[in-house]
């Protein structure tokens, strides 16, 4: 237990030769180094499991995420250790204001794929709901592709069928007319009125010539444009059975999948909520528990010897300046023999 103690007191960036002095504050340390080490624990595995979705390689993500997870376990211990408590409340917040700053930014990025994980099945079950979507979206566009050229050519089909059947209504009604001139059910209402049924005869006769004509010419276009539909169909099977279903399986791709079903399923937001705020709450322990507890032994022991440090500092500075002030005195005064000299060589040459 007592190297587990000076662990927690390492974690922690305080002094342990201070520590061993003031027993009292051992716990609280110990509580500050263990939140740096759990956080940094929880970071180097959150960024393996990240790592692990993009690279697919276990060695290079383990690797990865633990010189992720020693990154932010150093910066969380400089944070804690470098935060002063001089008895001003305000101040001690105002200096600490980045580093919650900073420690909420640490959170969202450790939390975040801790979340992908936790919601694993979920996210699962969402990327297969997104791979088929985003097959269907790539056999829209296949065949949003073809559609025109099919839509012409089913036009011209049409086109040319309405044409027969147009003409072909014509020569029914002139034929059904002749016939009724012929029984005198219709027409002039006169049986075999020989001129007038000639006639319509004859008019029936050239539409039935017509039809025949037109048949003869149409047929072998539509043989031709149903033969191109029947080619574009054939091309545009041909090439939705050539595509290839992508699974999305990346970082990007499983966000996005946890985004979805948090947006469509209020429980995974507020899961996805509290799971952030508990990692806020981690990372932003260490810095609180340094704010709002009040100034102790270990703070005034350090204050002390960098006090003490600070009045070497100021009696080095001022015995230079003494030495300093010497020197220039020494010189000064060599200055002023050597000018007494040549003054009295001037003189005596005089």
């Amino acid at each position: 237990m007592e190297k587990i103690k000076k662990f927690f007191w390492l974690c922690s960036g305080a002094s342990i030769a201070l520590l061993n002095k003031c027993s009292s504050e051992s716990t609280r340390y110990v509580g500050i180094g263990a939140t740096v080490f759990f956080t940094g624990v929880f970071a180097a595995l959150a960024a393996a499991y990240a790592l692990f979705t993009v690279f697919d390689n276990v060695w290079i993500a383990a690797i990865l995420g633990l010189v992720w997870g020693l990154m932010i376990f150093n910066l969380d211990r400089f944070i804690v250790s470098s935060m002063r408590k001089d008895g001003k409340p305000w101040q001690e917040w105002l200096m600490a204001s980045p580093r919650i700053v900073l420690a909420i930014i640490i959170s969202v990025v450790i939390a975040r794929p801790l979340e992908l994980k936790i919601f694993e099945k979920e996210i699962q079950a969402e990327l297969v709901l997104m791979e088929q979507q985003a097959y269907a979206n790539q056999e829209n566009e296949v065949k949003l592709r073809f559609q025109s050229d099919q839509n012409q050519i089913s036009s011209e089909i049409e086109k040319l069928n309405s044409e027969l059947a147009a003409k072909t209504i014509e020569r029914n009604e002139l034929d059904k007319q002749a016939r009724e001139e012929a029984d005198g059910t219709g027409g002039t209402k006169q049986r075999n009125a020989g001129p007038i049924y000639k006639l319509k005869k004859a008019d029936a006769e050239k539409a039935d010539l017509e039809l025949s004509q037109l048949k003869a010419r149409n047929e072998s276009l539509l043989t031709e444009r149903r033969a191109a539909l029947a080619a574009t169909q054939s091309k545009l099977q041909t090439e939705l059975t050539q595509l290839q279903k992508q699974k999305p399986d990346g970082l990007a791709s499983r966000l996005e999948a946890l985004n979805r079903i948090a947006a469509n399923s209020s429980a995974i937001a507020w899961a996805s909520w509290f799971i952030l705020f508990l990692f806020i709450a981690i990372e932003t322990a260490p810095v609180f528990v340094k704010l709002i507890s009040p100034r102790g032994p270990y703070d005034n022991l350090l204050k002390m010897e960098e006090h003490g440090y600070e009045v070497q500092r100021v009696e080095y500075v001022a015995r230079e300046h003494a030495a300093a002030k010497e020197r220039l005195k020494d010189v000064a005064r060599t200055e002023a023999g050597y000018a007494n000299t040549s003054l009295d060589i001037l003189l005596n040459k005089s």
